[in-house]
């Protein structure tokens, strides 16, 4: 019996077309100085061969971005949402006064393919991809490269090729019994995983602490921009709202923005839904205050009739 790509997302492998997303090669004698000041994670020390999760926040502390950051050696990649590459590249380049540091947007060079999925790395093995050992990590490929990263499932890589090979990969995959998921079937597996996507549940709307994404700052670091108020928030402990998955007992996914409510007062509010045809109901990711994340009241839909349960998953 063949799987449907949601299928095999969630309890196998399947492949995800990426391509679309940004590519920023930083080069320079500066360029780690440059990012180490500009990001929430520590770029200074980073290996040739590894790579990090990290944000780019504006000097309010907001969130303006997200990227993956690859070491390799003579030059750095970030690899960021379609939606933020342009927007990445100008943030540094304002920045840029004295520094030995260029930026080459790369994004119509790479093409960049997701293998994820429970058994992603085994099924990536069977047709001889490279699998780096380490979260991050880069691994020359051919004329290209992998990195152990995911974006919907817990457990993925990313191979990145020149555009001119990516039907040769994508071939090799379909050949090897590893279907395409679309879209739409990944936003599905990614919200019923609890994954936050920048410039969906994250926003410049938001702080570095509400969306627990923790493994994108390190804490000791030092200065960068927008430090002054991650270390405001850490040391007063003052986060009034957190990101958290939830469950509807309905098949309507309700718009990001509605409400949630507990004991007749706002207990949060959805920032994505998607009806899960696995759980036979809405899974969601939504900020919820702080009090009704450890409290775990019995929430409601707000406007639903008759009361659609809501819980905290």
């Amino acid at each position: 019996m063949t799987m449907s790509g949601y299928e095999a997302l969630r309890e196998r492998a399947a492949w995800i077309e990426l391509s679309d997303r940004g590519k920023i090669r930083v080069t320079g004698e500066d360029r780690a100085r440059l990012l180490h000041a500009m990001t929430t994670n520590s770029v200074q020390d980073l290996p040739e061969g590894a790579g990090l999760y990290l944000f780019f926040l504006n000097e309010k502390g907001r969130i303006l971005a997200d990227a993956y950051l690859y070491n390799f050696g003579t030059d750095m990649l970030l690899d960021t949402e379609p939606e933020t590459a342009a927007k990445v590249r100008d943030h540094l380049d304002r920045y840029i006064i004295a520094d030995d540091a260029t930026l080459l947007d790369e994004s119509s060079t790479w093409a960049s393919i997701g293998v994820e999925g429970p058994h992603s790395v085994e099924a990536a093995a069977r047709i001889g991809l490279a699998i780096p050992e380490e979260k991050y990590h880069v691994i020359k490929w051919g004329s290209g490269f992998i990195t152990r990263a995911a974006s919907c499932s817990r457990e993925g890589l990313r191979i990145f090729v020149p555009v001119s090979e990516k039907e040769n990969l994508t071939n090799r995959l379909n050949g090897a019994e590893i279907p395409q998921v679309s879209a739409a079937e990944a936003r599905a597996v990614r919200i019923e995983n609890g994954i936050p996507r920048y410039g969906e549940e994250i926003t410049e709307r938001y702080l570095v602490q509400e969306t627990q994404a923790l493994h994108a700052i390190h804490f000791n670091k030092g200065c960068y921009l927008g430090q002054e108020i991650v270390e405001r928030v850490r040391s007063r402990g003052q986060v009034h709202r957190l990101l958290a998955p939830i469950r509807l007992q309905t098949e309507t996914a309700p718009d990001p923005g509605t409400k949630l409510n507990a004991n007749g007062a706002v207990a949060g509010e959805i920032a994505s839904a998607v009806y899960s045809p696995a759980l036979k109901l809405v899974v969601g990711l939504a900020y919820i205050r702080t009090e009704a994340l450890h409290q775990k009241p019995a929430m409601v839909l707000a406007g639903s009739e008759p009361p659609v349960p809501a819980s905290i998953a």
